[in-house]
């Protein structure tokens, strides 16, 4: 055996060896809930970040908790309900926080009675998740003579918050300062968050506001997974910044802000928040606001925080100040969040859908399958109309391509000669070799192209597939109901024909126990193949004749969108090769290399 065989033998060995410590290491996660969610914090007090007198958050937000039903949760409460047709829940008039938002239009999963997604939750469940808004105290006030977390507001105006209807929350202190919060929301997923300063006493006060969203514990659907970014997400100016839940717990503590804590000072265009997989929540404000932009983290309660704190106020008596800040809570729906940066003047709000790196990819990639979509109607056959496209573009390419290779083949009986000829005189064979090519005009390499540009599109077809809200749950027919899964069918039923059940996804026979899709792939990798004639080396022979159904286990856990993609690209090349390499003059003979690679097999066993 040559040492190009040994080469190629090791590398397909190390190929198989990465697969397999690949499905070791990054196996489907089952959620599980954090028993740290329950641990009571303690409340800080920090100095005001604009240098003033007043003090930034008290974070007597950070309510001690049992855990509870969330019926239990919610009835500590008076509350205001939230209808939206995206929207449903409630706002807590103990805080006035808004900690009770679930989802109308998306489900936990595809069942019938699968319940709405819940995305926030109040103190005392696990994972509770909420925002709320404030004022710092400062002057001759004092954290009493503000509201705080446990303040009971009062209902002035309004009854039920929808996208018609807003509604006015109001309190009271001691010394004749009123204020007010007015809570709007759109029919997607914006609320805006109007708060007010009435000062009624006789004299001067300063005041700070604040929104903050808090998170306690990390989420129970965390992925962890490297391709797509969970944690906190920061807008500072022209700088886009991402910290997983593991960086936030790493921030040393600021001996003005308490805890471990990472400040940003803002001039303009900023926001932040906390992004999942497909949900999202973050607080906006205005375009040209100041404001310093906190991430937080509370090891006594594991609890997780970002806010932001605006300029310090001074209100003169008799005077009223105000101050309005955002809170987008929802889904990561591209079109819905594209129309807010424009609309809203949200500066480079679209990037908060993680695109990675290969953004000047799948931004175009994505834009073309939504478009392809809302043409079309079904997101499967946009797919493949986006796969149609994508070849078109590549034509060209491709037509060289498969044009020096059809030469190739018609140089083979030469090349053979000049194997015979050179013996084991490898620098003679190399010299003749490329002499050949120049002569008859042929780059071996060129069959590669096609190949190379085809992997950064298959892997940025891939984050959009697993990243963006329009794939989930996106049916395309029979029995693929969601394209952003794996194919649900397997061998080990027969595909449903057997009156049982196939391997979980989870389980690693799921890897073995394929389904149709990933079938087909093979069989499309396969006969694409069988366009040329076997090479003519065993070992090269036996590693291409394994290729295909490698391949077909590698993609059967991969979404059902991306195998639909790769089906649909390796039967478009095969149409496009056949066609070439005829008009080329070379007859591929499909049906005789498939017979000849079978008698080859009977041969030899």
């Amino acid at each position: 055996m040559d040492d190009q065989n040994k080469n190629l033998i090791l590398a397909t060995a190390l190929s198989f060896l990465v697969i397999l410590v690949w499905f070791v290491l990054f196996p489907p996660e089952t959620p599980q809930d954090n028993p740290n969610t329950n641990t009571p914090v303690a409340a800080d007090v920090t100095a005001d970040p604009a240098g003033g007198d007043a003090q930034a958050t008290n974070s007597a937000a950070l309510l001690p908790g049992t855990l509870a039903t969330r019926e239990t949760a919610l009835a500590q409460s008076e509350r205001v309900m939230v209808n939206t047709p995206s929207l449903s829940g409630s706002i807590s008039l103990t805080g006035g926080r808004i900690d009770d938002i679930s989802l109308n239009n998306y489900r936990e999963s595809l069942a019938e009675d699968s319940p709405m997604v819940t995305l926030l939750s109040p103190v005392g469940r696990p994972k509770a998740y909420y925002a709320g808004f404030g004022w710092a105290p400062g002057g001759n006030l004092d954290w009493p003579d503000v509201p705080g977390a446990d303040t009971p507001w009062r209902i002035e105006s309004g009854e039920t918050l929808t996208p018609e209807s807003p509604v006015t929350l109001r309190w009271e202190n001691d010394k004749g300062v009123v204020f007010r919060r007015t809570i709007s929301v759109d029919d997607k997923f914006m609320f805006t968050i109007r708060q007010s300063v009435e000062n009624n006493s006789d004299a001067d006060i300063r005041v700070a506001p604040f929104g903050q969203i808090q998170r306690h514990g990390e989420p129970a659907d965390l992925k962890g997974f490297f391709i797509i970014h969970e944690g906190a997400i920061r807008q500072s100016g022209e700088e886009l910044s991402e910290f997983d839940y593991g960086d936030l717990r790493d921030f040393g503590a600021d001996p003005r802000w308490g805890a471990g804590t990472d400040v940003v000072e803002v001039a303009q265009n900023g926001w932040l928040g906390f992004t999942d997989h497909y949900w999202m929540t973050t607080l906006i404000p205005d375009a040209d606001q100041p404001f310093s932009s906190v991430l937080q983290y509370n090891t006594g309660g594991d609890i997780y925080r970002a806010e932001a704190r605006l300029q310090t106020l001074t209100v003169a008596a008799g005077s009223t100040s105000e101050v309005t800040t955002r809170l987008f809570a929802g889904a990561k729906v591209w079109e819905t969040i594209n129309n807010y940066e424009k609309d809203q003047n949200i500066y480079r709000y679209i990037d908060s859908i993680d695109w990675g790196w290969f953004f000047f990819l799948t931004k175009p990639i994505f834009r073309v399958l939504h478009w392809l979509n809302g043409v079309i109607g079904n997101m499967g056959w946009a797919i493949i109309g986006l796969t149609l496209l994508i070849k078109a573009l590549l034509l060209p390419l491709a037509y060289k391509s498969y044009v020096s290779m059809a030469k190739m083949k018609e140089l083979q009986p030469q090349m053979e000669k000049i194997k015979e000829k050179a013996g084991d005189d490898r620098q003679k064979l190399q010299q003749e070799m490329m002499a050949l090519y120049k002569k008859e005009k042929v780059n071996p390499a060129s069959g590669c192209l096609p190949i190379l540009l085809q992997i950064p599109i298959f892997f940025s077809l891939y984050k959009v597939i697993f990243v963006t809200i329009e794939l989930r749950h996106a049916p395309w027919f029979g029995w693929i109901k969601d394209l952003s899964a794996p194919d649900p069918s397997s061998i080990f039923n027969l595909w449903g024909i057997m009156p049982w059940d196939g391997p979980q996804p989870e389980s690693i026979m799921a890897l073995i126990f394929i389904g149709i899709l990933p079938l087909l792939l093979g069989v499309s990798m396969w006969l694409q193949q069988k366009l040329n004639p076997a090479p003519t080396d065993p070992t090269q022979a036996m590693i291409f004749a394994w290729m295909p159904w490698v391949f077909m286990f590698m993609l059967g856990s991969f979404a059902s969108g991306l195998v639909v993609y790769w089906i649909a690209n390796n039967t478009i090349t095969f149409i496009q090769q056949y066609l070439i390499m005829r008009s080329q003059g070379y007859k591929p003979d499909v049906f005789g290399n498939i017979i000849g690679s079978f008698k080859r097999k009977t041969k030899d066993g």
